[in-house]
């Protein structure tokens, strides 16, 4: 069946497959607890149907499939060596060694606020969320743990601050495709970037910093933290050299050596630390690697701590992520993306409400689209004209895109970011969401400055024209 046979989908017909998806999430998840992968299947198995009587062949909507699965083809292969890197850094003693000094210099007051911080830098160094919450991220979700604070909070401090330096950071990828595609300048992106992330952390840390002391009471006594320290003792040979492994993970992608064989020398190194330094045979570091570290002892906080990583811990994620980019694919190539978008113009009459629009797409296209690269492509590409018609310079566009994609690509639980940071910080999004302030800030302050006028550029001449067409709605 070739294209001439295809019918473009009306909004209605577009939006069958969504409401289908919602309705289903909605049912699977509150009603039975179920996980999210069945609903998202029978999603993308209507979307099919859909697709197919529009005129599609099987072999398009094929195509699509294998198109949004090679999208995230990259965070599976990180995702699967995440797996390794946490089990064999559990296996070395190089987490348990984070989390036994860890617990010696934070406290329950100030963990978030410090957390947070922390993540900033490691994720504003290395350019990456993933890397940094796959390897700092964990080791402040032990030490969280073994603090007795929330985990939920913790988990959001964690993805605030990996994602305000993965949003800032040159080395990220994000930052590098939203200006790419929006077609504006990398630097120019970034420095109108700070107009709407530095409120937003800043705002996030004063939270975080007060959270910390109405939480603090809930936190583990010196006692059970003592008792933790001294069984982590026991079982690993710590040492602060030990730190080396993740110091040169980081120092590697400072030197902007991309993030998969970083990784691997990451795990690599830890593999070696758990033979070397810790006593464990080959073969257990071989299986560790594919399953995962297992300990047993009397304390239930270490063993949660401990049991963790390999390969086998990431294919819950992996499978959601292929099922839900074969749906976004199935979207995609069949044009239901870009019939609702269009429908979206219709209620574009301001800089303000074109923004709004720019970053309710962005949001949308993570929920239903399932990727953060989806959530920064298909806006950026459907408004680059409109921005232009309206004389606004193209890095308004990049910034609302990062703003509301990038930043709530991790709220999402079947987007690949949502998997992600649940396989790896072990707290499910829906947790975690009410706490990533930095997150949930981002995407207000890119409607609040659209709709005020503020730090808004236009090319020469076109401020004027806006006025006017403004007041004219008005």
């Amino acid at each position: 069946m070739n294209s001439e046979t295809q019918k473009k989908p009306t909004l209605y017909v577009a939006l069958i497959p969504i409401i289908f998806m919602i309705i289903a999430l909605i049912i699977g998840i509150g009603i039975y607890e179920t996980d999210p992968h069945i609903p998202l299947f029978l999603s993308a198995i209507v979307a099919s149907i859909t697709a197919l009587s529009l005129g599609y062949s099987w072999n398009t909507l094929e195509k699509g499939i294998i198109k949004g699965v090679s999208l995230s083809l990259q965070a599976i292969l990180i995702l699967l060596v995440i797996g390794i890197i946490i089990g064999t850094w559990i296996a070395g003693g190089i987490v348990p060694t984070m989390i036994y000094y860890g617990l010696e210099i934070l406290s329950p007051t100030y963990f978030l606020f410090a957390a947070c911080l922390i993540s900033c830098i490691v994720a504003l160094a290395s350019g990456n969320a993933w890397t940094a919450a796959g390897t700092i991220g964990i080791a402040l979700m032990g030490v969280s743990e073994g603090l007795g604070v929330n985990p939920a909070m913790a988990a959001g401090a964690v993805i605030s601050g990996v994602y305000f330096g993965d949003k800032i950071s040159p080395l990220s990828e994000t930052t590098n495709l939203a200006p790419g595609v929006a077609g504006s300048e990398l630097f120019e992106h970034i420095k109108h970037m700070l107009y709407t992330t530095i409120p937003s952390l800043i705002i996030s840390l004063i939270i975080y910093f007060i959270l910390g002391f109405f939480s603090s009471g809930e936190g583990s006594d010196i006692e059970q933290v003592a008792l933790l320290q001294e069984n982590l003792s026991q079982i690993y040979n710590l040492s602060p050299w030990l730190l080396v492994v993740p110091a040169i993970v980081i120092m590697m992608m400072i030197r902007k050596m991309p993030a998969m064989p970083a990784l691997a020398i990451g795990s690599l190194m830890g593999a070696i630390c758990a033979i070397l330094v810790q006593g464990v045979s080959i073969e257990e570091t071989l299986t560790t690697m594919y399953y995962g570290y297992s300990i047993e002892t009397d304390m239930e906080v270490l063993n949660n701590l401990l049991n963790n990583g390999g390969v086998e811990a990431m294919l819950w994620t992996v499978s959601l992520i292929l099922i839900a980019m074969s749906f976004g694919g199935i979207l995609e190539i069949a044009g239901f993306f870009a019939v609702i978008v269009e429908s979206l113009m219709n209620l574009v009459k301001s800089t303000g409400s074109l923004i709004t629009t720019t970053v309710g797409t962005s949001i949308a296209s993570n929920i239903v689209g399932c990727d953060q690269y989806l959530s920064i492509i298909i806006p950026a590409r459907m408004y680059a004209a409109e921005y232009k018609r309206r004389g606004l310079k193209l890095k308004n566009l990049s910034r609302t895109v990062e703003d509301a994609g990038t930043m709530t690509s991790p709220l999402v639980p079947w987007n690949t970011c949502g998997a992600f940071m649940f396989a790896t910080l072990g707290v499910s999004a829906l947790s975690y969401a009410p706490f990533a302030f930095l997150c949930l800030l981002s995407p207000i302050f890119a409607i609040i400055y659209g709709f005020t006028g503020f730090t808004i550029e236009y090319e020469e001449g076109h401020q004027e024209q806006e006025k006017k067409a403004l007041s004219n709605v008005q």
